[in-house]
């Protein structure tokens, strides 16, 4: 059978955590226009704003006009009633940019965070269905500084940032126009100081670009360090770790500081050039203008009207060239949620997916499955594997660590898919099926299970959201949960913390098998459920486990054998191959692998019993 499995080394699909000083930096754009579809989702606001947007820029574009016909026609007392209307006039206009920029601001910032938290949650949501082998390869605090600070950053510059430069793209171009037609002499020689502003401005927002992709991945690194020690910090603190973490941390946040520090150095060394330049050359054309009005070719209010709109454009291009670095940073932020974005998961439904049967059977059967992680090509984590699982079957696997016993877990679950042989749910080939429609048959009760920081209800319900409250009481006592949630301050309401660190080893097992009952599912998966448990906690989950066990295909993960030896069968499995399998008696009269690890586990009168 060919190889459907992961996908080889260098494919460009895969997210692969990069070193930030090896990561090839883009001097474009391009990854900006990946926002544009959120954008779009919002046409009537996009419109607003643009139209206050031209109304704001007419009404400052309209000022040099009456301040012209004021200089020109002189400031007298026959005149009086001409300067009145001119500056009431002028109030006007004021009050029009004030309404039209307050209406900008609202409707340009609206759409920054509208965008955004359209940005979060498509990112999130990718990620959610990302393969287990992204996760090999990348770190969560690595995810989360994308999904946090990237996304902050574009929303300030699709907010205020984007807001001054559409203003300043807009005055400049209606100031320009204006000079034109004011005076086209000096316009052609405004125009020849552009180049000396553009140029920089180019070359400088390269390496402002790059400056900025480096600051943001090494506040990354920073952040994905911090997330990864907190979360062990009992582990920390155990060691005696504090001061050497304290010294990785500063070393990170210090190198976060240098690129920011660079970053900032480059900018304002473009925005102190730009501003030099462009108001360097209105000094020079308004020298060459006054030499116009001195030889009476041309008039003081034309100068007037024409500086005015040559400040307006030095103006504006000075504050696009101080934008142009947040411009640059949002292009860095969008690139690295865009890579998020493009990373597709390995593990997908085929166009037209073979359904299971309505009716749920619990069958499992493994075809001939050679296995390798995406991280170890090299090494076969299963080799050959063959298993028929009959339904309300207990079969159990035993072996030695890295026998490939939870892969055997995660290929029913089709977390991946192996390289060559089939995996059988209920007759159908899992990788012919939807992969949701796989794990609905599926609970799983994990060795060290997962709690969240809500309620203890809320935990529960996590197997079945739409359960009602009596289905949740229901499986509570199935799993024994009710009999310590009476002793919570607010019973089934009770916060665990994150974690559940609140809870003990047997609690937060009880609620992992609450769960799994409240699945209902057909197939039953457990991972060392009882293994890291007190005498008495062990015998409390083990009675809620049997009773979950019950009318159910159930496949137990054990490295203890004393918990397996009234399985139906056990299966042996040793270097990624099935050693053996049989109950237990026979196993132990064969001899070979699962004599030599009971020999190390049984007493002397368990063995003769």
């Amino acid at each position: 059978m060919s190889s459907r499995g992961a996908s080889p080394a260098g494919n460009a699909e895969h997210f692969v955590e990069e070193d930030p000083k090896r990561r090839p930096h883009s001097s474009d754009l391009k990854p900006l226009a990946r926002l544009l579809p959120f954008v779009l989702r919002h046409r009537a606001r996009v419109v607003l704003a643009l139209v206050t947007l031209l109304v704001a820029a007419g009404a400052t574009l309209a000022v040099p006009l009456a301040v012209r016909r004021v200089i020109d026609n002189g400031f007298t007392g026959e005149n009086a009633g001409f300067i009145d209307q001119y500056f009431g006039m002028m109030l006007v206009v004021v009050a029009v940019l004030a309404v039209a920029s307050s209406a900008r601001f609202y409707f340009v910032t609206w759409i920054g965070e509208r965008v955004v938290a359209d940005v979060r949650d498509a990112v999130f949501r990718h990620v959610l269905t990302l393969s287990p082998s992204f996760f090999e390869t990348t770190r969560t605090g690595e995810v989360l500084s994308r999904l946090t600070a990237d996304t902050t950053q574009i929303k300030s510059t699709f907010g205020s940032t984007l807001s001054v430069a559409l203003r300043n793209l807009v005055l400049l171009a209606g100031a320009v126009a204006m000079m034109v037609v004011t005076s086209p002499k000096l316009s052609g020689l405004t125009l020849l100081a552009l180049p000396l502003i553009v140029i920089p401005l180019v070359l400088f927002g390269r390496q402002v670009r790059a400056l900025s992709r480096r600051a943001q991945d090494t506040l990354a690194n920073s952040a994905a360090f911090a997330q990864e020690t907190l979360s062990s910090v009992q582990t920390v603190q155990s060691f005696g770790q504090q001061e050497r973490t304290r010294a990785r941390f500063a070393t990170a946040t210090e190198e976060a500081f240098d690129a920011a520090r660079s970053r900032t150095f480059s900018r304002s060394i473009l925005t102190a050039l730009i501003i030099f330049l462009a108001f360097g050359s209105i000094v020079g054309v308004l020298w060459y203008g006054a030499q116009e009005i001195l030889a009476g070719r041309m008039s003081g209010g034309t100068l007037g009207q024409f500086v005015l709109y040559a400040a307006f454009a030095a103006g504006a291009m000075g504050s696009l060239s101080e934008v142009w670095g947040e411009i640059q940073l949002a292009a860095g932020a969008a690139e690295r949620l865009s890579e998020l974005l493009n990373t597709r998961p390995q593990i997908v439904a085929v166009a037209s997916p073979k359904a299971l049967p309505e009716t749920p059977e619990g069958t499992v059967k493994f075809e001939g499955v050679h296995f390798c992680y995406p991280t170890r090509p090299d090494d076969k984590a299963l080799n050959g594997v063959s298993i028929d699982i009959s339904a309300g079957q207990t079969v159990a696997i035993v072996g030695p660590s890295g026998a490939g016993k939870s892969t055997i877990f995660s290929l029913i679950s089709r977390f991946y898919d192996p390289q060559t042989g089939r995996i059988l749910v209920d007759g159908v080939d899992v990788a012919e099926a939807d992969p949701e429609k796989v794990r609905e048959r599926i609970a799983i009760v994990p060795q060290d299970p997962v709690i969240f920081s809500g309620s203890v209800a809320e935990n529960i319900r996590f197997g079945r959201p739409d359960a009602t409250e009596g289905e949740v009481l229901a499986a509570a006592q199935a799993a024994r949960v009710d009999e310590f949630v009476s002793g919570l301050p607010q019973g089934y309401e009770t916060r665990v913390g994150e974690r559940g660190v609140t809870l003990s080893g047997g609690q937060r097992q009880r609620i992992a098998i609450a769960r799994a009952v409240l699945r209902d599912a057909p197939i039953l998966l457990l991972d060392e459920a009882t293994s890291s448990l007190d005498a008495e906690s062990e015998t409390l989950v083990q009675e809620a486990l049997d009773r979950l066990m019950s009318r159910r295909t159930t496949i137990a993960i054990a490295h203890r054998l004393a918990t397996v030896r009234n399985a139906d069968r056990i299966i042996v499995l040793d270097r990624g191959q099935v050693a053996d399998q049989g109950c237990h008696d026979e196993l132990l009269r064969k001899g070979g692998l699962y004599q030599r690890l009971a020999k190390l586990q049984f007493t002397d009168a368990e063995r003769a019993a």
